[in-house]
Order: C-alpha cells, then structure tokens, then sequence
C-alpha cells in the first residue's frame, strides 16, 4: 500500500438529535463493503489511521475515518456541553445516516475507543461489532478519583488541568509543532516511563504543561511530512475541540451510567499495547467478564500510537477478525 494517496476529505452533514445543533464532518473514505469506522483519539485526526484505511479497504470494506467534531475542519460548537458522550455518538449515527448505511463496526483508539465502545450500548441496532485499540471496554474514572491520585494537585494530571475551560490552550494552541515532535516517538519501558513519572517524588502525568522539559529520547514513529500535517491542522484548529471532550466526564457518567458496565453480546476485539503509559493492557483485563464474544490481543513493546509505531501487526489482527466475523468482499 505504498502507493496510497490519503483521500481527499469531504464534509458529510449531520442532522441535529434531540437539543443538538446541526454539524458537519470531514470525512476519509475508500473501497466498498460492509463499513468500518475508525475513531480517532486526542490529539489526533482522521489522519491518524492512514496506514489502516487501505488495508481494510483493500479486504473487502468500506473504510470511513472522520475527523470528530472539535477537530480539523469539522464543527467546533462553542459550548463545553457540546462535546459529551450524547453528541458525538449521536455523531456517528447520524453520519451512518448521511452516508445511507444502516451498520458499521467501529473501531476505536483513545478517546475514539470510547466513542466506538459506546455505539453498542446507545445505538445497538447501529453497531455490527466493535474494535477497542488501546481503550478498553470499561466506565471512565470521575474525575474525583483522578483528584485522589495527586493529592488535589490538578496540574499533575492532564485531565484536571484540561478542565477549566481555556487554561490548557493557552499554552498548547502555541506548541503545536513541539507538542507533535514529542509525543510521537517510540516509548520508554513502563519501568523508566514510572521513574520520570515519580523523578519529583509526586506522581505526574501531564506532559502538556511542560511539553517545552521533555527530551527527544527516542525514534520519531512520523515522517516529517506526517509530522506536518498534524501540525498544521492544529496551527489552523487549536487544541479547544478535543480537550473539550474531557470536560465532559463527570457528565457521560452521570447521563449514561450503564456504559462501560452493561454487557456486551456483538462480536468484539480488544487490542493491547504492551508498553502503553497512557492505557497500559492491565486496564482491559476486567472485558472477559463483559464481553461474551471476544478475542484479545497485544502487540509487544509498543507504545499509545500503536496504530502509527506498528501498523502492519494492527492491521493483521483487524483485518483478519473482520474476514472471519464479517462478509468477505475481495481481497488483500
């Protein structure tokens, strides 16, 4: 697939769901097929599934990545509340509705786990199977345990320093560039990712704030021009859409307690990195007990941009629990 041209985007309108305001999404799509969507994390875009799109294309599928609402050039709402677990799988449904397909797997990475890990529980008629990368089937911690983890000191955990509402973009949106050339590099082992953690002697888990410390230790898993059109996009963007999707938290649990929680009967895959800081494999071992049809599976040595640092073990394991679950059309 080294010839693939990332296709052009185009934007798809979404009709507006209960209180919602209408939107739109750019969209990535190729081949035909039974549809697979990819949901893509923070702070990433569609773009970030470009090694995955072809791949399954070329099985058989129609693959479908859209930059989410907050990203690129989709809609970017103003209000905080317009980025919970209600819009953006109402999100997701409503483009299978402009796009006149009645079910789609989703497959789903970091905060696009949740996104896709969600479908089956809000829009089970929607949802023929679901792809968990990296992001497990479980109920996201309030923000309260968070709290409880760095004795109160929000600015050590990312996700509690992303909570008031323009005080991480005011530094990320003008480290775009260096935000980008540092995360997306190979990782360190979990034993030395623990020592930096704990170097201050308090746990600290927020890169963002101190982006501008962090050394360039290991090997770039981006071309420089990969590197590029990330940063472009949130020279163009900023950071607000995707952060806001964290202020959310608190919020998704109280209006959907039963996500993360109720059972799962449809077909589902778990895939594990096994040097993931941000959601280490342990997390997914509580899914056998919710999920009754699973497989699971872990790629060695690889950091939270597996899908990007080890594409083709990523596409080897989708593509072939898709033929096997799924209709066959085509071939590799």
């Amino acid at each position: 697939m080294s010839n693939f041209t990332w296709p052009q985007g185009r934007s798809v309108k979404i009709a507006p769901r209960a209180n919602q305001h209408a939107i739109s999404l750019t969209i990535h799509e190729t081949g035909d097929g039974p549809a697979v969507v990819f949901c893509h994390g923070f702070p990433e875009l569609a773009y970030s599934w470009r090694h995955q799109l072809p791949v399954v294309a070329a099985a058989g599928f129609r693959a479908i990545a859209p930059d989410q609402r907050g990203y690129a050039e989709s809609s970017a709402p103003p209000a905080v509340t317009d980025y919970g677990l209600t819009e953006l799988t109402g999100d997701m449904a409503g483009m299978l509705d402009a796009l006149k397909i009645e079910r789609a797997i989703f497959v789903g990475h970091d905060w696009g786990g949740f996104v896709a890990w969600a479908m089956p529980v809000l829009y089970p008629e929607r949802t023929a199977g679901v792809v968990g990368v990296c992001t497990p089937y479980m109920a996201i911690p309030p923000t309260s345990v968070m709290r409880a983890m760095v004795n109160g000191k929000d600015e050590r955990m990312y996700i509690l320093w992303f909570q008031e509402p323009g005080r991480a973009e005011s530094v990320m949106d003008r480290q775009a560039r260096l935000i980008f050339d540092r995360l997306m590099r190979a990782p360190l082992s979990p034993e030395e990712s623990a020592k930096r953690a704990m170097a201050s002697g308090e746990l600290d888990m927020n890169p963002f704030r101190r982006i501008e410390e962090l050394k360039a230790e290991t090997p770039t898993i981006v071309t420089q021009e990969e590197l590029d059109t990330y940063v472009h996009a949130y020279e163009e963007s900023g950071f607000r859409g995707g952060i806001n999707w964290y202020r959310n938290i608190d919020r998704n649990s109280r209006e959907h307690p039963e996500i993360g929680v109720a059972k799962l009967t449809l077909p589902c895959l778990m895939i594990t990195a096994e040097w993931d800081g941000a959601l280490p494999p342990r997390m997914a071992a509580g899914m056998p007990a919710l999920c009754s049809d699973l497989e699971m599976h872990n790629v060695e040595r690889a950091g939270h941009w597996v899908q990007q640092e080890f594409p083709d073990a990523v596409n080897q394991t989708i593509v072939d629990w898709l033929r096997r679950r799924f209709k066959k059309i085509g071939s590799s």
